[in-house]
């Protein structure tokens, strides 16, 4: 008999037969994990089976291979307390989405404890918005697909970084970025002071969601055909940043 405890985030949930559910939860020390809940559908389970609720979670399975089954317990029902607000529900939403994507059982404690800190931050009223960004660009990194915004691509300086090229990944200064900004992304300042839990503006925010969502899609959705999730999208306002880039027929550096 194979078993553990952890705890757990809830990334989705999917009914199964009659009363039961398949519940896909981040772990702490054993990554995105699927096991099925019985009697998930049931009054007990509702509230708990929200997206980006923690529960401590103990699985247990005949071998460690097989799917298994979750006995969960409540710890903190975060998704009720933003249930009337638009934005910081949308991005609770598209990062439980954007975690479905971790490969299945890849311990990522430290993910793990930003998308904590993360989920927790949404019940604020404010500030909540450059952690999310960053949290994105973590997950970048964290897939292999991180940004390196240390120094110009073009002169190594560390001065007056205000872009990032599409096809580098890498910060691009002012001056050097000049003759080709058309072509290349905004990097806001927020990202570079680390403010995650300073207050941003919406063109901020934009420019923010504009440039990580480009990366994921990039890397993570195109080589498999598909877009950004819809709420995703639709916590970038709808702004269709990712299509106007993605034909660019030249880019520097």
């Amino acid at each position: 008999m194979a078993q553990w405890l952890d705890q757990g985030i809830v990334l989705s949930v999917r009914r199964h037969g009659e009363t039961s559910a398949i519940v896909e939860l981040l772990t702490e020390r054993h990554g995105r994990h699927m096991g099925m809940v019985r009697g998930g559908r049931s009054r007990r389970f509702r509230p708990m089976l929200h997206p980006g609720n923690r529960l401590h979670v103990r699985w247990s399975a005949r071998l460690l291979g097989h799917m298994g089954q979750f006995q969960l317990d409540a710890e903190r029902l975060r998704a009720a307390t933003i249930m009337d607000r638009a934005a910081p529900l949308l991005a609770l939403q598209s990062a439980c989405s954007l975690l479905g994507e971790l490969a299945e059982r890849e311990v990522c404690q430290r993910l793990f404890l930003a998308s904590d800190l993360l989920f927790d931050s949404l019940q604020a009223a404010d500030g909540w918005r450059a952690m999310y960004v960053h949290w994105e660009l973590q997950l970048l990194a964290r897939l292999g697909y991180g940004l390196d915004l240390s120094c110009c691509a073009a002169s190594g300086s560390n001065d007056g970084l205000i872009y990032v090229s599409p096809k580098s990944a890498r910060a691009v200064s002012a001056s050097a970025g000049e003759p080709y900004k058309g072509q290349l992304l905004p990097l806001p300042a927020f990202i570079l002071a680390h403010e995650i839990e300073h207050p941003v503006s919406d063109e901020d925010f934009a420019s923010g969601l504009r440039l990580s969502g480009y990366f994921l899609e990039k890397h993570l959705y195109a080589p498999q055909g598909r877009a950004l999730p819809d709420v995703r999208l639709r916590l970038a306002g709808g702004v269709d940043f990712i299509t106007a880039t993605r034909d660019r027929r030249r880019c520097w550096p």
